[in-house]
């Protein structure tokens, strides 16, 4: 079970480290709306995506393969609870991001550099949420 857990945390190190950076990258390519800039950094951010996608989806699989091993998580207070609804919208979060990865492809972004600052601050919220719940399991 320990290697299942050693596992989801190096996939969500992953998963967290595309989340993180690929707003970044949002914010460049609105700065820098037009010329060879863009472009480079529309193609790293749809291979960022990719990278996230394998990272989010194995730490889910690892994840879940935790949970099914001990079950008994789920009976131990809230916490777990919690985490899953935080996790739920981290995946909406992501999905959010891969659909702004198309948006900026088409050319077709509405939003400014400084929403882009504010939105990449969102994954920091749940993963503060994630490691409190998961470290001090204060319910």
């Amino acid at each position: 079970m320990r290697w299942l857990e050693a596992f989801h945390v190096v996939f969500v190190v992953t998963w967290f480290a595309g989340l993180f950076y690929l707003p970044r990258l949002f914010v460049y390519a609105t700065e820098n709306p037009t010329g060879h800039t863009v472009e480079l950094l529309k193609v790293m951010q749809k291979r960022l995506m990719g990278i996230t996608h394998i990272g989010g989806a194995l730490a889910l699989i690892f994840g879940l393969a935790t949970l099914i091993g001990e079950p008994w998580h789920l009976t131990t207070g809230g916490w777990m609870h919690v985490k899953l609804a935080l996790v739920a919208g981290l995946i909406a979060y992501h999905v959010w991001c891969w659909r702004l990865v198309g948006t900026f492809a088409r050319g077709e972004n509405r939003h400014s550099s400084k929403w882009y600052r504010v939105f990449n601050e969102v994954p920091a919220v749940f993963l503060i949420g994630v490691v409190v719940l998961v470290i001090v399991k204060p319910i």
